[in-house]
């Protein structure tokens, strides 16, 4: 199965494609690290993350997407943005997505048996939220 994690950080999708294959993970190659919008408030441009983002997880033949889940209310709050983002994701034709809460996801990950150590992927710093997501929506 290949899933991608998504951390919804302001104006930036940030993303990390994990595949699972017969009990191995690994993380495919990506052309891009992380989608963003200037002007929220542009249909148009909404509408091309939209289609970008559609259009990456079908050349790379995801499955399903997971985005890491971002508080309504209170100090750590997400942006307005970034729900914004977070729902032309979900509203994308003929793409699985689930919201996995952070807490679950060190749930999962402290039940789990797999341990990597991040360092070791090969991945940028600011992409570790998305892979964490993706991997524990593996091991869930």
């Amino acid at each position: 199965m290949k899933v991608c994690g998504v951390d919804l950080k302001g104006n930036d999708a940030v993303i990390c494609l994990m595949a699972l294959d017969g009990g191995l993970y690994s993380l495919p190659d990506c052309r891009v690290k992380k989608l963003s919008i200037v002007d929220a408030t542009d249909v148009e441009q909404l509408r091309k993350f939209q289609f970008d983002f559609k259009k990456l997880m079908t050349d790379y033949q995801v499955e399903h997407v997971v985005i890491r889940e971002r508080m309504t209310k209170g100090k750590f709050a997400g942006g307005a943005v970034s729900f914004k983002l977070e729902a032309a994701i979900q509203l994308a034709d003929d793409i699985s997505v689930s919201i996995l809460s952070p807490s679950k996801a060190k749930e999962i990950m402290k039940r789990s048996h797999v341990h990597m150590d991040f360092q070791d992927t090969g991945l940028k710093q600011f992409q570790e939220q998305a892979f964490m997501t993706a991997l524990a929506y593996l091991e869930r």
